[in-house]
């Protein structure tokens, strides 16, 4: 299905019950007038449009209105492609293969995502100027690893020893990843994000699954070096969130100054009280050895360091629950079209540590409220994940109640008869 917008003086949705993304129930049946890109009255009474030129009216029949979904942690240049492709193609490629499956995820209902690696700066300029439709875009550019990092996606004999004048791997030229060693290369390396419009910055702080150079226990960049990372993002009034798994990374980041912990699947209680106590945000995944793992081959390193990581999921959200972290919902979908239309099928998961109702508002304005913390770098001043007076016109309209039914949120095609971004509809079936 294509989006195909519509743009209209303002939009009446009558007669809907209100899940408001914070609430743990739905609202009696409401009105919702949404002018331009904000919602301006929110009434329990019927609502008058004064000038009804231009003006649509959808009648919701008591269905459900909602805030548009959040992915915390995307990458959208890297979601849909295969890494082969990913780390052979022309950087042109990639953007046309992430811009039909930006459209795509907007049409899951996903009407924000937040970046946490990749060139998605083209990417952002062309749906915020509508020369495509898409979410919007929270980006942190490149990703900045250390040599032998988990963001370095360099091949073996890619190392070579004069390193002021060797060429820049093409990862590194097309800026999904940047390599940083030592206190002056993180702030250069932060500093250029910065310039490029990075919302917030991303550093591996640890071991990962997909790279081939590290193993899941190092812990990654010195004290110095993260402090450094943070030092330059907070001069622009914004943060720094990481990739770890391990409690040695976590908590040497937290001492730093990170305000996110991306993963941290291999955690123990300590650095979970550690992290409850410094008010640190966790936007963790559903990473499950299920069907919607990233498939590596059996007998691979990749496919050992998974299952390692997975065994920790549950009993991470059930501490995250217990200690009451400030806990975010993302997908980290990569190299897998497939998989990626799984998104809201990964978000329903949740159902197995939380309420469908705290699901939801995890995914909403939770994850608004950790998008809002880039302060004056935020690319979108307002209030996402909300229905509230003067918030931004992000929603949804469900064919039914998915806080009875959290699985209607796995089939967006069928359940979301309207989605709206920005005050525009970019689908309408509602008959």
């Amino acid at each position: 299905m294509k989006a195909h917008v519509r743009r209209t003086s303002s939009v009446l949705f009558e007669n809907v019950r209100i899940f408001d993304g914070k609430a743990t129930a739905l609202s009696m049946p409401s009105h919702i007038l949404v002018r331009g890109n904000k919602i301006v009255r929110v009434s329990l009474s019927p609502i008058e449009v004064e000038n009804r030129v231009g003006a649509m009216v959808i009648d919701g029949a008591g269905r459900t209105l909602m805030p548009g979904l959040i992915d915390a942690h995307a990458h959208m240049l890297m979601e849909s492609i295969p890494l082969g492709a990913a780390m052979t193609s022309e950087v042109g490629y990639l953007h046309l293969v992430a811009g039909q499956a930006a459209e795509k995820q907007l049409l899951r209902g996903f009407t924000t995502v937040r970046d946490v690696g990749g060139p998605s700066f083209a990417l952002k300029r062309a749906i915020d100027e509508e020369l495509l439709p898409g979410p919007r875009i929270y980006p942190s550019g490149a990703m900045i690893s250390q040599t032998s990092g988990h963001g370095d996606f360099r091949l073996a004999n890619e190392h070579p020893l004069d390193l002021c004048c060797a060429p820049l791997s093409f990862p590194e030229q097309a800026g999904v990843a940047a390599i940083a060693d030592g206190v002056p290369q993180v702030l250069l390396r932060v500093r250029e994000n910065l310039k490029k419009g990075a919302s917030q910055i991303k550093v591996m702080a640890g071991g990962g699954v997909t790279s081939n150079y590290d193993t899941l226990d190092v812990s990654q960049y010195t004290f110095e070096e993260m402090k450094a990372a943070v030092d330059a993002a907070e001069s622009w009034g914004t943060y720094v969130a990481v990739h770890a798994y391990t409690p040695k990374a976590v908590q040497m980041a937290i001492q730093a100054g990170v305000k996110c912990i991306e993963h941290g699947n291999m955690v123990d209680e300590d650095t979970v009280r550690f992290m409850a106590e410094k008010g640190v945000w966790w936007c963790l995944q559903p990473f499950l050895d299920d069907e919607d793992a990233i498939p590596f081959p059996e007998d691979s390193e990749n496919r050992r360091k998974q299952l390692t990581m997975t065994c920790g999921t549950a009993t991470a959200y059930e501490w995250a629950k217990k200690y009451k972290i400030k806990t975010a919902f993302g997908t980290d979908t990569l190299f897998d079209a497939k998989l990626a239309t799984r998104q809201g099928a990964q978000l329903a998961k949740l159902v197995r540590w939380y309420s469908p109702a705290e699901v939801l508002k995890m995914a909403t304005s939770d994850n608004a409220e950790l998008l809002a913390m880039c302060g004056e770098r935020n690319p979108y001043p307002g209030r996402l994940g909300v229905i509230e007076e003067g918030a931004l016109a992000d929603l949804l309209l469900v064919d039914g109640d998915p806080i009875a039914n959290i699985k209607l949120i796995e089939d967006p095609e069928k359940n979301f008869l309207v989605i709206m971004k920005d005050g525009k509809l970019f689908k309408n079936i509602v008959s």
